[in-house]
């Protein structure tokens, strides 16, 4: 089976998670770059505007069985530099997944199966949406200021990676059968 990972980072989180996968798949990893710097302004305004970001797109992404995108969850929504890629490969034969680390101090990202399906044209096999929220004490309620200053350590990586990985090989060994919804 040919597989796929595309990573999106802004903090190096994500980017953390998407280095383990790939390694335990032996997989190509494609890391989505901008031509500029992100801040947080440009965030809410391609969510509030539900624009596009400019990145670069392999020729190839299609021609994978399997492609798992790792990038974190703005406000209820997947990481807008990843909209370019599935609009390429919308409808594409091969199965999809996407894995998410996002602050979660707002808590669920309860429409976030429904805009995959929605920018896919079907979905996921798997949605794994893990928050930073979960890791950090209960006490104080963490903040988003708490979950977005937050960096996974080796530790946290590698805990989270083992989990993100059972998931998705579960998933694979169920031949593709109903998608997985996993959150911790």
């Amino acid at each position: 089976m040919k597989i796929l990972v595309i990573s999106y980072s802004l903090t190096g989180n994500n980017e953390a998670l998407a280095t383990g996968i790939s390694a335990a798949y032996e997989a190509k990893h494609i890391k989505v770059r901008e031509a500029t710097p992100r801040a947080m302004g440009t965030i809410f305004f391609d969510i509030l505007f539900n624009r596009t970001p400019q990145v670069t797109i392999p020729d190839n992404a299609e021609y994978y069985d399997w492609v798992i995108f790792v990038g974190p969850v703005w406000m209820g929504h997947v990481a807008t530099p990843f909209r370019a890629y599935f609009k390429r490969m919308k409808g594409m034969p091969g199965k999809y997944a996407y894995v998410s680390i996002s602050g979660g101090a707002d808590g669920a990202n309860p429409k976030l199966a429904g805009e995959l399906n929605k920018r896919m044209g079907k979905e996921p096999a798997a949605l794994i949406d893990l928050h930073i929220a979960d890791i950090l004490p209960a006490e104080p309620k963490p903040e988003r200021k708490d979950t977005m200053a937050y960096r996974l350590n080796e530790s946290d990586v590698k805990r989270l990676t083992d989990k993100i990985v059972k998931t998705l090989r579960e998933t694979v060994a169920n031949a593709y059968s109903s998608p997985v919804l996993q959150s911790y």
